[in-house]
């Protein structure tokens, strides 16, 4: 069977065939992002988890740290209509979803209203330093990562599935950006974070990008396989001890949980919704199938704590004043909570 594999003959796979070929889908695209990218083997790990989980992913470090590239490399690996909205100050919700124009209906010669869809109608979309444009704008956004539809002049428009949201942010420039509401961030199910690379990585790229141009990156995935994988993701069952582990770590986030631990009560406003412990799971579920694995495991849950949690936990006043970061709060939540029985 080739690589593109056709709607009929996926649907004539069992589950077992369907994560053999996700797991080895996988691998195809993490072969082609190493064309482009140079190390950065988590966070490639992390928004592949995103894709075959079907969640939105956003992406936080400073510039130059191959977050724009990463994604449109992404995009050129999968055979799905890519759009990139660049957000800045001025950018209005209609500049994301589409509007109504007037054109001439040259059967009638009369004039009609006609919706032109904006670049949200896509499979993959970059939103390019999404906290530079105002919150009216950003919450056009909610409706589309949340229900995969938009509502304009009162009529809904359904978007074609899949549909991811990848969004970029810079975490250290202020001027001139507007923090995401905390209803727009839940929404993301993971939030990774880049770092700078080690030297002989960042050597490596130096020379790459001094030099010819790369091998071209080509589409590996059709947008039907994509579509089954997701499937076969939600399928994969998961033991209870483990589901239980994952909602004991959210609940524990809260500081009005009364088993939640001391400093969490001392530095935390918020914390986790109940959507970190839904995307804790599916997350885990898409990691084992990505690692060729049948069975979802308490590592699983506990690697993507961080980047599920980060941006969900809402630190107070006492937190920032001692400089106490959220992944500070969350390795130290997971430090307190051991590894239940029948894992060790």
């Amino acid at each position: 069977m080739t690589a593109h594999a056709s709607p009929s003959e996926l649907e004539q796979l069992d589950d077992a065939t369907l994560a053999d070929r996700l797991h080895a889908g996988g691998e195809r695209i993490k072969a082609e992002l190493r064309k482009v990218i140079v190390g950065q083997d988590d966070v490639v790990e992390q928004t592949l988890i995103a894709l075959f989980a079907g969640g939105n992913c956003l992406l936080v470090g400073v510039p130059g740290l191959a977050k724009t590239l990463l994604i449109s490399t992404l995009s050129r690996a999968l055979d799905l209509k890519f759009s990139r909205i660049q957000f800045t100050p001025d950018l209005m919700p209609s500049d994301v979803t589409g509007t109504d124009v007037i054109q001439d209906d040259p059967a009638t010669g009369q004039r009609k209203l006609t919706f032109m869809p904006g670049p949200v109608f896509a499979n993959v979309l970059l939103a390019d330093e999404i906290n530079r444009t105002p919150p009216k704008t950003q919450a056009a956004l909610l409706e589309a990562m949340q229900e995969r539809h938009v509502t304009v002049q009162g009529r809904t428009y359904q978007l074609q599935p899949p549909f991811f949201v990848f969004a970029t942010q810079n975490p250290i420039e202020l001027e001139g950006t507007y923090p995401l509401p905390e209803a727009q961030l839940d929404r993301f199910m993971l939030q990774v974070n880049l770092d700078y690379l080690p030297e002989e990585d960042e050597v490596n790229v130096v020379k790459a990008t001094t030099t010819l141009p790369t091998e071209a990156v080509r589409p590996v995935l059709s947008r039907d396989e994509i579509l089954a994988f997701q499937r076969v993701v939600r399928r994969v069952p998961v033991a209870d001890a483990v589901t239980r582990h994952a909602v004991k770590i959210v609940r524990l986030s809260r500081p009005t949980d009364p088993n939640a631990p001391d400093f969490v009560k001392q530095w935390t406003s918020y914390g986790a919704s109940v959507r970190a412990a839904q995307a804790l799971i599916l997350g885990a579920k898409a990691r084992a199938l990505l690692q060729g694995r049948s069975h979802v495991s308490f590592d699983d849950v506990r690697a993507l704590v961080p980047p599920v949690m980060r941006h969900r936990v809402l630190l107070n006043f006492q937190a920032q004043s001692e400089k106490v970061t959220t992944d500070q709060l969350v390795s130290r939540l997971l430090a307190a909570i051991p590894l239940p029985r029948s894992a060790l």
